[in-house]
């Protein structure tokens, strides 16, 4: 029952941010909160042509980099906003953020989002953005030494594996990979590790399996000592959306035009971006400090600003059946429309 102790814990610091999200909002420090209320209804109304400043919370990923694409491209320009890019260290971290209005808008993982709902914070999805692929080799997967015997989902039952954070799609979706394949997701256990710490785990054999994404997942699999037990994505929803846009309740309500100005940017952007991925890639030495020769090669998740609900629907069943969250989430009652 490893798994399941794990799990409370982390629900537990859940509900530990939405406590602490609750007294700043009491507090009424929060000068770009005010900022952000007040400074787009002015400029829209003013005529000015004057940029609308929004600042935009990013994680530091490869897929971000698309939204540096669409600054360098001018898109955001076009229509009318000026963009700053404001680093976060998880999805999860930038929710009491959007909330508060320090940032205007965030890129983050659709399940953080979910989940935020489901505790009560007003969170509201503005589009779609990266989305895992259906088929062929995907942007995420787990990895076991190729001497451990573990070769496919069923075979991590009683096994520890290791993701990034428990109660996200890792564990969702490996969970639901293991129980399709005749395993009792009850009893696989999960432990927490930083991406770039997960490797050099596994070699000492503090772990069974690890949840890797690219471009941690190449590096791994181009070491003939471990071997891909699967696609979790694929198994559980084929073509999950891996990241949304997404802005805080009031925020939309009270922004509509901006809202609106920042969804038709995205979206331009994530198809252009689709359609000119190399270009994309290029960005990458810049943004990540990532070598060049790594990003050239680097498979990249399917971009795309059309929010894929029925595969969010999925997804929000799935929390449901492993209580992830009290009850299934509402999609379109959540997105800006």
């Amino acid at each position: 029952m490893r798994n399941t102790i794990t799990r409370k814990l982390s629900t537990a610091a859940a509900g530990g941010v939405l406590l602490a999200l609750a007294l700043t909002g009491c507090s009424g420090g929060s000068t770009a909160g005010s900022d952000a209320e007040s400074s787009p209804s002015g400029s829209e109304s003013s005529g000015s042509g004057e940029l609308q400043q929004v600042v935009v919370g990013v994680l530091s990923i490869a897929p971000s980099s698309a939204m540096q694409y669409g600054i360098d491209e001018g898109i955001f320009e076009k229509h009318g906003l000026e963009i700053e890019l404001q680093r976060g260290t998880g999805g999860a971290a930038m929710l009491p953020a959007v909330s508060t209005g320090d940032i205007h808008f965030a890129v983050g993982n659709p399940l953080s989002v979910m989940v935020a709902k489901d505790k009560g914070l007003d969170m509201k999805i503005v589009s779609g953005y990266s989305n895992s692929l259906a088929e062929g080799d995907d942007i995420n997967g787990v990895v076991a030494r190729a001497d451990s015997g573990i070769t496919s989902f069923a075979d991590l039952e009683g096994k520890t594996t290791t993701v990034n954070a428990v109660n996200t799609q890792g564990d969702l979706t490996i969970m639901e990979s293991a129980a399709l394949a005749g395993a009792d997701p009850e009893q696989l256990n999960f432990n927490e590790l930083p991406f770039q710490d997960m490797e050099a785990a596994l070699e000492r054999g503090n772990t069974d399996a690890v949840w890797l994404p690219e471009p941690f997942l190449s590096r791994a699999l181009a070491n003939p000592d471990y071997v891909l037990v699967g696609y979790p994505n694929q198994e559980a929803v084929a073509g999950m959306p891996t990241m949304v846009t997404f802005t805080s309740g009031r925020y939309a309500d009270e922004n509509e035009e901006t809202v609106a100005a920042f969804k038709e940017a995205v979206t331009e952007t994530l198809t252009q971006a689709q359609a000119n991925v190399d270009d994309v890639r290029a960005t990458l030495p810049t943004f990540m400090g990532m070598d060049a020769a790594v990003a050239e090669n680097l498979k990249m998740e399917e971009f795309d600003g059309e929010l894929r609900s029925d595969e969010l629907d999925d997804l929000g069943a799935l929390m449901l059946k492993y209580e992830f969250v009290a009850k299934e989430p509402d999609v379109d009652a959540m997105t800006v429309q």
